[in-house]
């Protein structure tokens, strides 16, 4: 995703497509055995973090096979990009049980006077050509379209919108009011790093998001099991009905929910599918875990991404991994609320569904 003073005129949009690496996925797929989890049985830190829960680490199997090849809302896109399934070792780690709040944000403006990017304006020095009027501040907003639109143009519902920051998710005329327990949006890669370093944690690696997410479970196709909704009772904020025209709210909700709704996983983690993207501190490459499995180890230890990022559907962006998908996640276009799936972003770029949630190294 190009940085959003870079699309003034068009769109500022959040990519998170399948990766277009059809011509490995023969290659890739060779790989696609998921071998039992294994818990590391080191102790529990004896210190509690408030609103964190404890994940143990240990050894799993990361990735995901092809979603096209299940039988039931399986989706649209190979996603190559999560595959080789390989295997990983991570130590372990404190978790947000939930993905970070508006009143938790807002703590840290107060404490801090921060100011997100999508706040400040870009200025006439970085843009000499660009009309006065176009120098405002603002940032990505899904919009429904008014009737049924081919899926294969995300223009269609996504727009740059004045205005829109973390206190005024879709723009000047929303708030925040009976929001507080939402999770906060519209923050970008540089505004979740300050977040941590005021709150004393960091960003998760995507290697220790999927094995939290996992909860202990080898190979699922959700953080709870294979079925999308098990006795028929969902699980998750995700989209149904005609995207993008309406969400008809099944779930329980239309759009985004306060946090913990859910069920939790079994580390005690709510909404890792769902709600809210969330950021990972990994740059992006769609041929990452193929590197990984071609340097002939058997189990990647803490791996903390690649060193440069690359997407074939923009190669000059640089962009960071999101996990767990969102509220606008459907089957009838984005199943990246699977858990071994993969998405990414610009790291300027914001949106109205992307979060964040944070984790502290063990002491």
């Amino acid at each position: 995703m190009k940085h959003k003073t870079d699309n003034l005129i068009a769109l500022s949009l959040l990519v998170v497509l399948a990766t277009g690496l059809e011509s490995a996925s023969s290659e890739v797929d060779k790989s696609s055995t998921f071998l039992p989890t294994i818990i590391s049985k080191k102790a529990i830190p004896s210190k509690n973090q408030p609103g964190m829960a404890w994940i143990p680490g240990g050894e799993f199997s990361m990735g995901n096979n092809d979603p096209t090849n299940i039988a039931v809302c399986g989706g649209h896109e190979h996603m190559p990009d999560a595959r080789p399934i390989h295997r990983v070792s991570i130590n372990g780690f404190w978790m947000d049980k939930t993905e970070v709040t508006n009143e938790q944000f807002e703590k840290f403006v107060k404490a801090t006077g921060f100011v997100t990017f999508a706040e400040i304006a870009p200025t006439k020095e970085e843009f000499p050509t660009a009309p006065a009027a176009n120098l405002v501040a603002g940032s990505t907003v899904f919009t429904p379209t008014p009737h049924p639109v081919p899926l294969n143009n995300m223009y269609e519902w996504w727009r740059y919108q004045r205005g829109a920051d973390w206190r005024h998710p879709e723009g000047p005329k929303s708030n925040l009011n009976g929001r507080e327990k939402y999770p906060v949006v519209q923050v970008a890669y540089t505004d979740a790093v300050a977040y941590a370093k005021w709150a004393g944690k960091r960003l998760p690696t995507e290697a220790e998001w999927e094995f939290a997410a996992r909860g202990g479970l080898s190979g699922n196709i959700y953080p709870w099991g294979n079925d999308l909704k098990p006795a028929d009772k969902w699980m998750a904020n995700i989209y149904q009905g005609n995207f993008p025209v309406k969400d008809a709210g099944k779930d329980g909700y239309v759009g985004i929910a306060p946090v913990g709704k859910y069920p939790p996983n079994k580390y005690g983690l709510y909404d890792v599918a769902g709600n809210v993207w969330e950021w990972c501190s990994d740059w992006y490459r769609a041929d990452y875990y193929r590197q990984l499995t071609m340097q002939d180890k058997n189990v990647s230890v803490n791996p903390t991404g690649p060193t440069t990022s690359w997407d074939p559907a923009e190669p000059r962006v640089k962009k960071r991994v999101h996990r767990g998908g969102s509220f606008l996640c459907t089957d009838e276009y984005c199943t990246l609320y699977m858990v071994g799936t993969r998405g990414k972003g610009e790291v300027s770029t914001a949106a109205n569904h992307l979060g964040s949630r944070f984790v502290k190294d063990a002491k």
